[in-house]
């Protein structure tokens, strides 16, 4: 099928001289072209030429109103061509110039923080001003500067550490069989010192499955080597927690907007918040009273969801641990899940779960047509294209108080008594 533009430009230029020849009786000398197709077998060249063509000279002439109606039929399709095009030339208009304005916003954004907030971040930093401004996103130029103070360094973690830890990383790969590295089996809360750091081993096998659309962090590519340093790192640094799945994709982001030691020290201390900690040490009674209080805000909020869900005994920790475990770095979009970031940084383990809300809040219609299977599939593999804007308004809209308690209380609540279940 042609296209809008090349079918007009076939038309307007191919058939100039057949529209001349049709012009009236008095012929004037046929072009080189109409004397080439005279002695080949008739092929039209285009549905244009099929109806501005005479018919050839072994079948009767076309009729004049025959003639009329192909000339109209022409006419028209000239005119819709036409019009499409015009409509394709404001829509690519519109888009640069929404372009245009999103750069400018990025741009004039990234001054305010670059001259205003970061110079005076103590004093600024909780400012409402400043919150509306983190709320529609930190500008990429400044996005790692801003996480890693919002973050800070409870830790205390200096370069030096960080390079400690990387020898000794270095020095265990040095020692560990060439063969390459299996799947873990199961994973055992009660592994040894030696077994934790002996997850390094895990390392390479993951990093080849973090972004692999980006094909940056596999073996070959820039930052495969940052990635591999700052996941040995870690695993020597913290050899009570070592390696697990999940990891990569955290310090890949952190990679994409910090650099090498820096990122490492934001890393450790990410993953040193209690949350974090819960969920990568499989503290299965932590992990349930997160969920628990996820349910007393999703009851809350989103009731007919959350009674459907009842229904299908479909449970949180089905869909939210692959979004807690890579702070849905591999679950949402890359660029959204960095906006998500930046809030995270900002406030902490609560927006986690805000923002999954927010996500069953933008889908809640689809969902409660859904059965468990669909809907676990769905929840598992999000669809690729979220507009940020109809997410963060969602998630916007979710009310994070529950009978006058706040998350916090209702989690602290929950971490006082025995063993939570999940609702059902």
């Amino acid at each position: 099928m042609l296209t809008g533009g090349r079918c007009q430009r076939i038309m307007e230029h191919a058939d100039v001289s057949v529209l001349h020849f049709l012009d009236g009786p008095g012929h004037s000398p046929p072009s080189p072209r109409q004397s080439v197709r005279k002695n080949l077998d008739f092929e039209p060249l285009s549905t244009t030429a099929l109806i501005l063509e005479d018919r050839p000279a072994n079948l009767p002439a076309k009729p004049a109103e025959e003639a009329q109606k192909h000339r109209q039929q022409y006419e028209e399709m000239v005119a819709q061509a036409k019009k499409r095009e015009l409509k394709e030339a404001q829509k690519r208009r519109k888009q640069l110039e929404d372009r245009c304005k999103l750069e400018e916003s990025i741009g004039n954004a990234a001054q305010t923080w670059n001259q205003e907030i970061l110079p005076n971040w103590s004093a600024m930093c909780t400012s409402r001003r400043v919150r509306e401004l983190w709320w529609q996103g930190v500008p990429p130029s400044v996005r790692g500067k801003v996480w890693s103070l919002a973050v800070g360094n409870e830790l205390n973690i200096t370069h030096e550490l960080f390079n400690i830890c990387l020898a000794r990383a270095r020095e265990k790969w040095k020692s560990m069989p060439t063969a390459p590295p299996t799947e873990p089996e199961t994973e055992d809360a009660s592994l040894s010192l030696a077994d934790r750091e002996a997850s390094l081993e895990l390392i390479k096998l993951d990093i080849s499955r973090t972004f692999p659309h980006l094909c940056i962090f596999q073996q070959g590519g820039p930052y495969y080597d940052m990635l591999h340093s700052i996941l040995g790192a870690y695993t020597c640094y913290r050899p009570d927690v070592g390696y697990v799945q999940g990891m990569s994709f955290i310090a890949a982001v952190l990679i994409l907007n910090l650099d090498t030691p820096d990122a490492f020290i934001a890393f450790a201390n990410l993953l040193n918040k209690p949350c974090q900690m819960a969920f990568f040490r499989v503290d299965h009674s932590l992990m349930l009273k997160y969920f628990a209080a996820f349910e007393v805000f999703f009851e809350e909020n989103l009731p007919k969801l959350f009674v459907h869900f009842k229904e299908n005994n479909l449970t949180p920790d089905i869909y939210l641990i692959d979004w807690i475990f890579t702070l849905y770095s591999k679950s949402l979009p890359l660029d959204l899940a960095c906006r998500v970031w930046d809030v995270f940084c900002r406030d902490g383990d609560e927006f986690l779960f805000r923002v999954a809300l927010g996500i069953l809040r933008l889908y809640e219609d689809v969902l409660t047509r859904m059965d468990f299977i669909h809907n676990a599939q769905f929840l598992t593999r999000l669809p690729d294209h979220i507009s940020p804007d109809q997410l963060f308004s969602h998630i916007h809209a979710v009310h994070m108080t529950s009978k006058n308690r706040k998350w916090g209380q209702v989690l602290q609540a929950l971490q006082e008594r025995n063993s939570p279940v999940l609702k059902r």
